[in-house]
């Protein structure tokens, strides 16, 4: 089976691809597995680590072709706010929960949570279901690691790091324990 073992980033390629592969935001983490085109074209994602792919990467082939990566509409909750300071202020608060959020101009796409929805609504927010490709923020190291081509760039797992009130803590990112980092 022919292997795509390098990721170009979105607008690092103009090639016509030869496949694409339609993907929900869960199923864009990879790192190897057997995959099969829209299109039919059957091959290994075989990456050096574990990427999340974004909507418009190329993966390519062995053999110098690329398959496009598309990200894959899904049911979403669409966020809206009075005006931009209301809306950098709601997503100062999803970022405070680690949810990963989607930010356009004028709205955040996040995932359906009624936890957060409801912290949502009483900050104000106008919520409204929608469904969307999912395309997440990647963070400033996922940004590093896809500027570099996919294989460059820190990865960002448990350790220290600074938020919003200046104090580290440690946790690790895949715990969906709630948790706040605000000040009394």
């Amino acid at each position: 089976m022919i292997r795509a073992a390098i990721v170009r980033p979105a607008g690092a390629w103009s090639e016509a691809p030869a496949d694409r592969v339609t993907l929900s935001y869960d199923d864009r983490h990879r790192r190897r597995i057997a995959m099969r085109g829209d299109g039919g074209l059957a091959f290994l994602l075989d990456l050096p680590e574990a990427l999340s792919l974004r909507d418009g990467d190329g993966l390519v082939l062995e053999d110098g072709r690329i398959v496009a990566v598309r990200a894959k509409p899904e049911a979403l909750l669409e966020i809206r706010a009075r005006d931009a300071h209301h809306l950098a202020r709601l997503a100062w608060h999803i970022g405070n929960r680690h949810v990963p959020a989607a930010i356009g101009a004028g709205r955040i796409l996040i995932r359906p949570d009624h936890v957060i929805a409801e912290m949502l609504e009483g900050l104000g927010a106008e919520l409204a279901a929608a469904e969307a490709p999912f395309d997440p923020e990647g963070g400033a190291y996922a940004e590093a690691r896809h500027e570099a081509g996919g294989h460059a760039g820190h990865r960002h797992g448990a350790g220290d790091h600074h938020h919003a009130a200046g104090e580290p803590h440690h946790h690790a990112h895949g715990d969906r324990h709630p948790h706040s980092h605000e000040r009394s």
